[in-house]
């Protein structure tokens, strides 16, 4: 998730490096390339409003998030919280994912166009922004070759777990700062600590807003880092510390006075949770995830990586075996070189991690004790997901195939004196350059990246949004202070119809239930998925899962009107369900006839709850 990148050290960035390089065609063609994968990856939703990626659950949510943070900046409301989903106690936005880094920039095309396109335009930039950002870096740090820096950039943008999370998880793709941060928490110049720590510490606030698990990830990978190098080469290191260090003081001192009031409210405003809905030891990867294929690449099937990962989201660590080989070969080939000593124990330390606290390998327990296990109660870690460690290791290989594409470019011996010296590289005339050298080392990394090539995002139908709700037709069964309750009103981790059509409508109606972590109750801070079930809302579930209508009883119906009256209910709506009949059937029981309006049944419940 997070780059281990020894963007600072002394190899790594001779004097010239530190100036700005001029931005030419060629580089722009990369960042081109860049885009037309991420919107390749992402086409099978551009202009399908029916369709969603996957994971639907998870991109209803950001869209209903991408939506809210709209409507924050239009109507000026505050952005960490909103009634508009679980009425009527509303949802504490900072403790969920509200990606406002992403929502607030992106307002003027949800405004637009809607919350849809606006998410895959999210996407297309996570994916093609972090890979241009690692692409950067690796040119000016690190590389002189453009096509190693763009082959590495690539690797970096588009790995297999990045497309996996980029189909459902934003906060976790959102990764196009994490090589700016490192670069300047790692930045070799001593000078200018102030300027440099003032704009690190704006970053770093920035990328809470983005997502706070990538952030703990940065915070866990970089330290990791920071002590290999320092093992590695303790006379750079301690050359480096007091800049390195100082960056780091100016940063704190910039990012907490602006981090201080989310985060209280994160975790003691309104609807704030203790502790998470799930165990997160049990989001582990199997040991054999290593060397499979993901589900979304060339090679990749449906079967395999279910029984390897936790959900297709996860498919963090499918590296396939050719680039592995490559990898140990590049760090037995570099090892000189304190840079690759520092990101090869930084990508094993975290590619162990996801590994759990005790090692599978093809579905079956070893009965291994993990080293997950000695980190898993300490804070931070205690809430990280271990598949997600795998994510530190995509930039650590991204690099190391920049290195090693690095090594091969032709140089006469002449060109740039004291270079390599600089870097800790072998003279020019050493490098290894010739041509059947080049051709065989460009071949193996092309065999090993491949098989890894991503396919676009799956997608999976979506009942469209009823024209009742599109085109407003509710506005005249739902006064001021009233809610609109979708069939089922679903409050717990289930896809909420409530959200989608609130996403798509601009957020345009309030609604109970939801997807989203909340309370118990409000005097039980215990995290759970959506709010507390009430008892109609349960009932409606069953059934639209089941597609059995029960018995109706006098006390169904008493707890439906009482249910009704706690959501402040005017008008209870159904739209596509594949077990509609059913559904319709059990609520028409419950509260009486509805009627058909414009592409859904409705039941006007205000006579009901008064």
């Amino acid at each position: 998730m997070t780059a281990p990148a020894a963007t600072g050290t002394a190899e790594a960035a001779p004097a010239r490096r530190s100036r700005r390089l001029p931005v030419r065609a060629p580089d722009a063609l990369v960042v081109a390339g860049y885009l037309a994968l991420a919107v390749l990856l992402t086409c099978g939703q551009w202009g399908r409003p029916g369709r969603l990626f996957h994971q639907a659950g998870d991109q209803i949510l950001f869209e209903w998030m991408l939506a809210r943070a709209a409507r924050a900046v239009t109507g000026l409301e505050n952005p960490l919280y909103s009634a508009q989903l679980n009425a009527p106690d509303g949802v504490n936005l900072m403790a969920n994912t509200s990606v406002l880094g992403l929502g607030v920039p992106l307002t003027p095309i949800t405004l637009l166009f809607g919350s849809q396109v606006a998410f895959l335009v999210a996407v297309v930039c996570c994916l093609a922004g972090t890979a241009t950002a690692w692409y950067a870096l690796l040119r000016r740090r690190l590389v002189d070759s453009r096509a190693a820096a763009a082959v590495g950039g690539l690797f970096c943008g588009f790995a297999p777990g990045m497309v996996a999370q980029a189909g459902a998880h934003l906060h976790m793709a959102a990764q196009f700062l994490v090589p700016v941060i490192l670069a300047l928490v790692f930045r070799p110049d001593p000078r200018r600590v102030w300027r440099h720590g003032t704009l690190l510490g704006l970053l770093v606030a920035y990328q809470l807003f983005l997502g706070e698990e990538v952030l703990v990830f940065l915070v866990l990978a970089a330290g990791t880092f920071a002590l290999a190098y320092a093992a590695a080469d303790r006379a750079t290191a301690r050359r480096l510390a007091p800049a390195l260090l100082g960056r780091l003081a100016v940063g704190v001192a910039v990012a907490v006075p602006l981090l201080a009031y989310p985060l209280w409210f994160q975790f003691f405003g309104p609807g704030h949770y203790r502790g998470m809905p799930f165990h997160a030891y049990g989001y582990q990867l199997d040991a054999a995830s290593f060397t499979a294929s993901a589900r979304q690449t060339v090679l990749g099937d449906d079967h395999l990586p279910g029984l390897l990962a936790p959900n297709p989201t996860e498919e963090n660590s499918f590296f396939g075996p050719g680039l592995l080989v490559l990898a140990v070969v590049i760090v037995i080939w570099l090892w000189r070189r304190p840079l690759v000593r520092a990101l090869a124990a930084c990508g094993l330390l975290f590619a162990l991690l996801s590994l759990g606290e005790q090692v599978r390998l093809d579905g079956t327990s070893t009965g291994i004790p993990g080293p997950y296990r000695l980190v898993a109660e300490l804070p931070l870690l205690d809430h990280a997901v271990p598949a997600r460690f795998p994510l530190v290791c995509v930039p650590v290989l991204g690099i190391l195939l920049a290195l090693s594409l690095d090594r091969l470019r032709p140089r006469p011996a002449a060109e740039r004196p004291g270079l390599g010296a600089l870097r800790g590289r072998p003279a020019a005339g050493a490098r290894a350059g010739g041509v059947p050298v080049r051709l065989l080392w460009g071949g193996a990394v092309a065999a090993a990246l491949l098989p890894l090539t991503p396919t676009p995002i799956r997608t999976v139908p979506a009942w469209p949004v009823p024209a009742f709700v599109a085109e407003g037709g509710w506005r005249a069964h739902v006064p001021p202070g009233r809610t609109l309750v979708p069939v089922p009103p679903v409050t717990g981790a289930g896809v909420s119809p409530a959200m989608l059509w609130s996403a798509r409508t601009g957020l345009a109606f309030p609604a109970p239930g939801g997807y989203f972590i909340g309370p118990r109750a409000a005097d039980d801070p215990a995290a759970r998925w959506g709010a507390p079930d009430r008892p109609t809302a349960a009932l409606l579930r069953r059934v639209a899962e089941t597609g059995e209508v029960p018995v109706v009883t006098d006390e169904h119906r008493r707890q439906a009107v009482e249910d009704l009256r706690h959501w402040r209910a005017a008008v209870v709506v159904q739209g596509g369900l594949h077990h509609g009949g059913p559904v319709r059937r059990t609520v028409d029981a419950l509260l009486g006839p509805g009627r058909e309006v414009a592409g859904a049944h409705v039941w006007d419940v205000r006579p009901l709850v008064g």
